[in-house]
C-alpha cells in the first residue's frame, strides 16, 4: 500500500462513529529497522482492546506512541477525532507544538510495567500530583478523587504509605488509580502484570475487570497472559512485524485462529506455560 502524505488526512475525524483511537498508516522506523509498517487500526469508544504478539512486533510501541513517548516516521494517530502528534494549521497538518501535545496528552493514562511512582510521595500524593500540578484542581478535590479512587483498588488503608512500604501489586493498584485521576478518555496498560509475583497478579487483574465492568473507558492493553486477555478483551489483535497479521473476538482467535503465524504463536505460548 502507498504511504499517503499528510495532505491526505483529515483534520479531524467527524461523526457520530468516528472511533476514539484511529492509527491511520502509521509507519515507526528506528533506522533500517521498520518496527510499525503503515498500521492502520481503530478503537471505538468504550472498547477494550488487547494486543499480543512476539517480542518485537510493535506492541508496546503503539502504547508509546499514543503516550507520545515515540515519534511518528509517517501517518496520523486520532484519539477522540484529534490528531495526536500533528495539529492544523493553514488547512493542513504539521507536527504538533508542546502546548498542543500536553493538551492531547491529558486524555491518555498510561500504567507501567515497573509502576514508576513517585518514591518520596505517599500514594495518595501520586495520585494527586497530576490532578494538581496538570489540570490546576484545589488540593481538597484533587484529594477527595484520589481518596475515590484508592477505594475503588483496595488500597484506601495504604493512602499514607510510601511505594517503598507497599507490595509489587499494591504498587500497581496506586499506579491506575494514579493514572485514573487524570480522568482520561483512553488507558492503557503495558504487561502491568509482568514484573509481579504469581500470587499478587489477581489483585490487579481485578481491578482491570472492575474498570471494564463498571466504568465506559476506552483501553488498550499489552499483555503476555493470554487466559486474562481472553477473559476480559472485546477484541484481540495479534501483531507480527509491525502489522495486525489476525484480529477478532478472543473466542474467535484463541479458539480458531485462521492464520499460521497466529496458530505458531498461540501454540508457543500454550507449551510455555
Amino acid at each position: 500500500m502507498s504511504q499517503e502524505t499528510l495532505s491526505d488526512f483529515p483534520l479531524e475525524l467527524e461523526g457520530a462513529d468516528a472511533p476514539m483511537v484511529r492509527f491511520r498508516q502509521v509507519t515507526k522506523r528506528y533506522g533500517n529497522l521498520t518496527v510499525l509498517d503503515s498500521l492502520d487500526l481503530d478503537v471505538a469508544e468504550g472498547e477494550m482492546v488487547t494486543i499480543i504478539g512476539p517480542s518485537g512486533s510493535g506492541k508496546t510501541t503503539v502504547l508509546r506512541m499514543l503516550m507520545t513517548l515515540e515519534t511518528i516516521n509517517e501517518g496520523v494517530i486520532y484519539v477522540d477525532g484529534k490528531p495526536l502528534t500533528h495539529m492544523p494549521r493553514n488547512g493542513g497538518l504539521v507536527p504538533a507544538d508542546n502546548r498542543y501535545l500536553r493538551k492531547m496528552r491529558a486524555n491518555i493514562g498510561m500504567c507501567f510495567q515497573h509502576f514508576n511512582l513517585f518514591p518520596h510521595m505517599t500514594a495518595i500524593e501520586n495520585c494527586m500530583e497530576g490532578p494538581v500540578h496538570v489540570l490546576g484542581l484545589p488540593k481538597r478535590e484533587a484529594r477527595e478523587r484520589s481518596e475515590e479512587l484508592l477505594e475503588m483498588v483496595g488500597m484506601a488503608d495504604k493512602r499514607d504509605q510510601h511505594p517503598s512500604r507497599l507490595s509489587g501489586g499494591q504498587q500497581q493498584r496506586v499506579a491506575i488509580a494514579r493514572a485514573l485521576a487524570m480522568r482520561p478518555k483512553v488507558m492503557l496498560f503495558d504487561e502491568v502484570t509482568s514484573a509481579l509475583d504469581p500470587e499478587v497478579i489477581g489483585e490487579v487483574t481485578n481491578v482491570i475487570r472492575k474498570l471494564v465492568g463498571e466504568h465506559n473507558l476506552t483501553m488498550l492493553m499489552v499483555t503476555h497472559q493470554m487466559g486474562f486477555a481472553k477473559d476480559i478483551s472485546d477484541r484481540v489483535c495479534f501483531f507480527f512485524g509491525g502489522r495486525i497479521e489476525e484480529q477478532g473476538k478472543p473466542a474467535d482467535l484463541f479458539g480458531n485462529p485462521q492464520r499460521e503465524r497466529t496458530q505458531q504463536f498461540l501454540s508457543a505460548v500454550k507449551e510455555a506455560s
